[in-house]
C-alpha cells in the first residue's frame, strides 16, 4: 500500500527539462535516474460544469521547462472557443479617437514586431480545489498596442480602453424575478488609458515562435504583461476608446474580489475588479536521487523576484537558490532547495520576496484570510509529500 501511494516517477532524458535547464549539462549525468515523488494532495478533476471553461491544466510535477510548451499551456474560454478565418479578420479601432481604423492581420504584421516572455496566470489559480495549475510561461510576439492607439489619436477626456473578443454568449440578470433580463453580449474587459498605453502591451499573433493557436485567441489577442489572464482578451475583434467607465459581467459582477475587514465593531466590505498580478510562488515537485532530495518550484509577480524561502512542516524558513534563466520582470523564476528529508509525511510551503521587499502573504494574513472570493489567491502555497 505504501509503495503504490508513492508512485515514484523516473525522469528520463525527455522529462528532465527543468533539472537540465536549472542546473546545466554538468548535473544531467549526476542526476540520471532521479525520481519525481508526486504530491499526495493531488487536486480533484475539474467538475463537469466547468470542464468546458478550464482545459488542459498541467500538474505541477510536469511543469518541467522554463517555457511552457504551447500544447501543454492551460486554456480558459468563458464564451466558448470561436474559430476565426485569419484572411477575413479585421480589428476595429473605434470610439473617442480622431482616426477610427480597421486593421487586417497582414497590416498588423507589417508593423514593428515586439516580443516578451510573460508568465500568464488565471486569477482563480489556487482559489479553487481543482484549479491549482492554471499558469504557464510563454514567448509572445506581436505589435505595440500603444502605437496603434497613438496612431488612432486618443482624444482628450478619454478614460478607458475596452477590448472586445469575438466570443459571445447570453447573459441573464436578476434571473427568476419579474425584471429578469436576457441579452447576447461579447466578452470584454477594459483598462485605463494610462494602463493601455504601457509599451509592454501588444496585439499578439505569435506564441512560442509559432502562429497563435485558436485555443489561445487567434488570430490576435491582447497580451498585457503583468496582468492576470482575464485582462489578456482573446479573439480580439474591437478596441473602443471610451469617455466613461465600462461595466459588464467581467468588470463589475464577476472577477470581482470581495474582502472584509474589521473596523472597530463593524465589518467593512470592499469589492475590487481583478487587476494586475500579485506576488506568488509555489513548490512544483520533489526530486529524489541517490538518497538525496531536492525541492523545485517557481516564483513570479509584478516586480522582479529577489528571493524565495521554503519551510518544511513547522520548521524555520530556509533560503532557496534562484536558478535557471532570468527572463525579465514578467517571467517566472525557478528555484531549488536541497533537502535532507526524513521518512514520513511532510508539508512544504514557499514564499516569494520581491526586490521592493514585499513578501508573499501567509494564508492567515488578513489580506488573504479576509478574502471571500477565490480570485487573486496569492497566499503561500503548501503541498504534501510522503518520503520513504
Amino acid at each position: 500500500m505504501r509503495h503504490s501511494h508513492r508512485r515514484d516517477l523516473v525522469i528520463g532524458s525527455a522529462a528532465a527539462g527543468l533539472f537540465l535547464l536549472a542546473h546545466g549539462d554538468g548535473m544531467a549525468q549526476a542526476q540520471e535516474g532521479a525520481r519525481v515523488i508526486p504530491w499526495t494532495d493531488q487536486p480533484p478533476p475539474v467538475p463537469p460544469p466547468l470542464a468546458s471553461v478550464a482545459r488542459n491544466l498541467t500538474s505541477w510535477e510536469n511543469l518541467d521547462s522554463w517555457i511552457t510548451p504551447t500544447d501543454r499551456f492551460f486554456e480558459v474560454g468563458h464564451y466558448g472557443w470561436p474559430e476565426i478565418d485569419p484572411a477575413s479578420w479585421q480589428l476595429a479601432i473605434e470610439g473617442h479617437v480622431d482616426a477610427p481604423d480597421r486593421l487586417s492581420l497582414a497590416e498588423l504584421k507589417a508593423r514593428p514586431r515586439q516580443e516578451v516572455t510573460f508568465t500568464l496566470e488565471c486569477s482563480g489559480n489556487h482559489g479553487l480545489p481543482f484549479l491549482v495549475s492554471a499558469i504557464g510561461n510563454a514567448r509572445w510576439a506581436g505589435t505595440s498596442l500603444a502605437e496603434v492607439l497613438r496612431q488612432a489619436g486618443i482624444r482628450d477626456g478619454a478614460k478607458e480602453v475596452v477590448f472586445f473578443g469575438a466570443d459571445r454568449s447570453e447573459e441573464v440578470l436578476r434571473a427568476g424575478t419579474p425584471i429578469e433580463l436576457r441579452f447576447e453580449t461579447n466578452f470584454a474587459r477594459s483598462m485605463s488609458v494610462e494602463d493601455a498605453m504601457n509599451p509592454a502591451n501588444m496585439l499578439c499573433y505569435e506564441m512560442n515562435g509559432q502562429t497563435l493557436p485558436s485555443a489561445h485567441g487567434a488570430p490576435v489577442r491582447l497580451v498585457a504583461p503583468g496582468w492576470y489572464g482575464i485582462a489578456n482578451v482573446k479573439w480580439l475583434q474591437r478596441i473602443v476608446v471610451s469617455e466613461t467607465r465600462f461595466l459588464n459581467r467581467f468588470m463589475a459582477r464577476d472577477y470581482v474580489t470581495v474582502r472584509e475587514r474589521r473596523q472597530g465593531d463593524q465589518t467593512m466590505i470592499s469589492e475590487t475588479s481583478v487587476g494586475p498580478q500579485l506576488l506568488k510562488s509555489a513548490p512544483a515537485r520533489v526530486l529524489s536521487a541517490a538518497g538525496s532530495h531536492r525541492i523545485e518550484g517557481m516564483a513570479w509577480g509584478p516586480t522582479p523576484i529577489a528571493a524565495v524561502e521554503v519551510r518544511i512542516d513547522d520548521g524555520p524558513w530556509m533560503r532557496a537558490a534562484l536558478v535557471g534563466e532570468d527572463g525579465g520582470a514578467f517571467a517566472w523564476r525557478f528555484w531549488r532547495l536541497d533537502w535532507q528529508a526524513q521518512p514520513g509525511e511532510h508539508r512544504i510551503t514557499s514564499r516569494a520576496i520581491d526586490t521592493e521587499g514585499h513578501v508573499q502573504p501567509a494564508m492567515d494574513d488578513p489580506v488573504i484570510a479576509g478574502k471571500r472570493t477565490y480570485w487573486e489567491s496569492n497566499g503561500q502555497v503548501t503541498r504534501a509529500v510522503r518520503i520513504g
